[in-house]
């Protein structure tokens, strides 16, 4: 049971509707910098004021990092090579068998490696559903965006999906353990802080759509871009922010957009 808070056809950098705004959290509002790259690079700087200190996410060097990884979701270095899950190093299945549909549900495995380091806590799992022929793709502590990338998915054919799992101390102290995406900003705020490291450029007139809907008590931001054309799903969990894209070449969007769709609608944090 899902409950749409609103749609917005058209993206604005104006001020914020009064209909978008949701019930004030206790959390103090965070202002998220319009780029995560201008703000690495300005990490080792003192701030101009104590003002801007205090309402600016603090970010370290290792955001640089985070959006190099999402970059990935527009063009993975290995496109098309999925391969057939097995018991490999850091890879448990988690797919479930196909449905009548001929579409199957990923489950992130309770036992898979992942995290960053000691004093995180376990990584919460989470679904989502992907048609039969779809298949994970290896994910290399080599790539750009390292630990970041928690999952990669694919399809030659039809597309490819991407989830990232950042701790958000990446970002700043000061929203403890249990952190909801509400107090990680409002949906302008993070889609014009992380769409750019997503698509590679500004967001200005690329958003076609901006949801908010709640599922089992958790919050969803979803986004949908184009051009390039991608679905951006936000969400937080624990001391974590989620970020899960779906998206493909044009011809891929032409013929399956609306797979494409459903496999991103379909993420939950659970």
């Amino acid at each position: 049971m899902s409950t749409t808070i609103f749609t917005i056809p058209h993206f604005s950098h104006g001020p914020t509707n009064q209909e978008l705004q949701k019930k004030p959290s206790k959390s103090r509002p965070i202002q998220i910098r319009l780029s995560i790259i201008t703000a690495c690079s300005k990490s080792n700087k003192p701030e101009s004021s104590s003002s801007s200190s205090s309402s600016s996410i603090g970010f370290t060097k290792r955001c640089t990092v985070l959006g190099s990884g999402l970059l990935f979701c527009l063009g993975s270095p290995r496109d098309g090579s999925a391969v057939t899950q097995g018991l490999l190093a850091g890879r448990i299945p988690g797919l479930s068998e196909p449905d009548e549909t001929g579409w199957r549900t990923y489950r992130r495995p309770d036992e898979k490696s992942g995290g960053h380091g000691v004093g995180w806590s376990p990584i919460t799992p989470y679904t989502f559903d992907v048609p039969q022929e779809w298949e994970e793709v290896p994910v290399s502590i080599a790539d750009l965006g390292g630990t970041e990338i928690d999952l990669r998915f694919g399809n030659a054919k039809e597309g490819r999906a991407i989830v990232v799992v950042a701790p958000v101390l990446r970002f700043t102290a000061d929203l403890g353990d249990n952190v909801t995406i509400e107090a990680v900003g409002t949906p302008e705020k993070v889609i014009n802080a992380f769409g750019p490291e997503v698509i590679g450029e500004s967001v200005e007139g690329k958003v076609l759509s901006m949801n908010v809907e709640e599922h089992s008590g958790r919050t969803y931001y979803k986004f949908e871009l184009e051009p390039p054309h991608i679905f951006i799903i936000a969400t937080a969990a624990g001391n974590r922010l989620y970020l899960f894209c779906t998206t493909g070449n044009g011809l891929q969007w032409k013929k399956h957009n609306k797979s494409l769709k459903r496999i991103a609608d379909s993420f939950r944090v659970i």
